[in-house]
């Protein structure tokens, strides 16, 4: 058993609290959508009955969504990576980022390193990771003078992907001989 799964006595009491709690919100939306009266709100189709759970549990899933990306936000605010949000998920750090891609504040992140030079075409472009997500972009000047960089807020999941955008620019900015 690894850290986050639960024993089966455990899996028990969960199954027990979800219904416990599910059981009122289930009620009080059968009940609208019968427009029967309290006492008699599971008297219909058995269809009927079933996808009003259903449709409870939709909600109930909804709501989960949503504390589960503020926990999210929340672990990021103290630090927390990408990288480790998606060991704890069961998913990558790019799967973490692109579930909860404001968990972690851009503003807040310190300041990205850089890694070799990336030399083409006679231009020269530098690839920078942000070390709180893992993120990169780059930043460079073309053989024809033009600077260029990743643009706005964009970052790139990969040090490939953001070096074949910035080699993009390189070609693009390339001085050709008549």
């Amino acid at each position: 058993m690894t850290l986050h799964e639960i024993t089966p006595e455990e899996q028990v009491e969960l199954d027990k609290a979800l219904y416990d709690a599910l059981n009122p919100l289930a009620s009080a939306m059968r009940s609208r959508a019968s427009g029967l009266p309290g006492d008699r709100r599971w008297e219909a189709d058995p269809v009927e009955v079933a996808l009003s759970a259903l449709a409870t549990w939709k909600v109930v899933d909804t709501e989960v969504k949503r504390l589960t990306a503020i926990a999210a936000g929340t672990a990021g605010s103290y630090g927390a990576s990408y990288e480790q949000m998606g060991a704890v998920w069961g998913i990558t750090r790019q799967g973490a980022r692109k579930k909860w891609p404001d968990a972690i504040s851009r503003a807040t992140t310190t300041t990205a390193t850089a890694s070799a030079p990336l030399e083409l075409c006679g231009g020269r472009a530098e690839l920078m990771q942000d070390p709180s997500s893992g993120d990169w972009r780059w930043t460079g000047k073309g053989a024809d003078g033009t600077h260029g960089a990743a643009e706005g807020d964009t970052w790139y999941a990969t040090k490939e992907e953001a070096a074949a955008h910035a080699g993009a620019f390189l070609r693009e900015h390339a001085v050709h001989q008549p």
